[in-house]
């Protein structure tokens, strides 16, 4: 069995570069890594080209998140297909015990648990712990588009990212309410844990450009599943007590959660 592994990438080379190198060190499976890079004028470019043991397609303009998933899927040899961000940290053995757990759960997409915020602790001793203490958490829930690992074969159920969606935002929410739509099952585990930055390209993206691709993005989600003002709370409301449910559960049965973010005062459990 193999992993393809695609990371978009645009600028922000010190985390393409820590992302690379934990993905060199990961075991337990065969994995292929296609890095996707969106007119990067920061040196990644020059970077990727010295890189052995990966697969770069440099595109000449920023073509967004979902084109970039598109483009890696279609260029991917793999049974499973990762969509990455690359400002993440990585223990040895997060894939291999994400796609076991997948397989155990019968889950044909699947994220690991996440902290999120700035990384103020020992990662790999941390990583362990919260492995060790969560091996046993599984949500049948809405994965994270930080991360997440998609069956082959869901793409040919469902098709491929809606390239509508310009830059970022709402790519993911649409692919994963396309496959709750299919009943495909998805799921969080607890077996698995990465380290988000915090959507460090998306940030950089909004400080620079004038366009207001996020409400854009939202607009057309919500027209094209016809999310009105009343399906739309009901939505969030049920999405919030659900979620309530889940983190204190897990923080009860576990001291942690599957998203966990610091704010730079402390540590949430969602």
């Amino acid at each position: 069995m193999k992993c393809s592994i695609v990371v978009p990438v645009m600028n922000q080379l010190h985390y393409t570069k820590k992302c690379l190198q934990d993905l060199s060190l990961t075991k337990g499976i065969e994995t292929e890594v296609i890095i996707i890079n969106n007119a990067s004028i920061d040196g990644t470019k020059e970077f990727l080209i010295r890189t052995e043991r990966i697969h770069v397609i440099d595109n000449v303009a920023n073509k967004g998140c979902a084109a970039s998933w598109n483009q890696g899927i279609k260029k991917s040899n793999g049974d499973w297909v990762v969509m990455l961000n690359n400002d993440v940290r990585l223990p040895l053995d997060w894939l291999g015990n994400l796609i076991a757990t997948a397989r155990e759960k019968k889950a044909d997409i699947i994220s690991p648990g996440i902290r999120e915020g700035i990384l103020n602790y020992n990662f790999e001793s941390y990583a362990s712990e919260y492995t060790n203490s969560m091996r046993n958490a599984f949500r049948k829930w809405t994965p994270s588009g930080v991360c997440f690992s998609v069956k082959k074969n869901v793409f040919d159920k469902v098709g491929l990212f809606d390239e509508n969606y310009n830059i970022g935002q709402y790519e993911d929410a649409d692919f994963f309410r396309r496959c709750k739509n299919s009943k495909i099952k998805m799921g969080i585990t607890g077996r698995s844990f990465i380290h988000h930055f915090g959507s460090v390209t998306q940030k950089s993206i909004q400080n620079k450009t004038k366009t207001d691709y996020s409400n854009r993005n939202k607009n057309y989600h919500r027209k094209k599943w016809r999310i009105g003002f009343i399906k739309r709370h009901f939505e969030r409301y049920r999405e919030q007590c659900l979620l309530k449910y889940w983190s204190k559960k897990e923080y009860f049965l576990y001291k942690h959660s599957l998203l966990e973010k610091y704010d730079g005062l402390k540590v949430s459990y969602h």
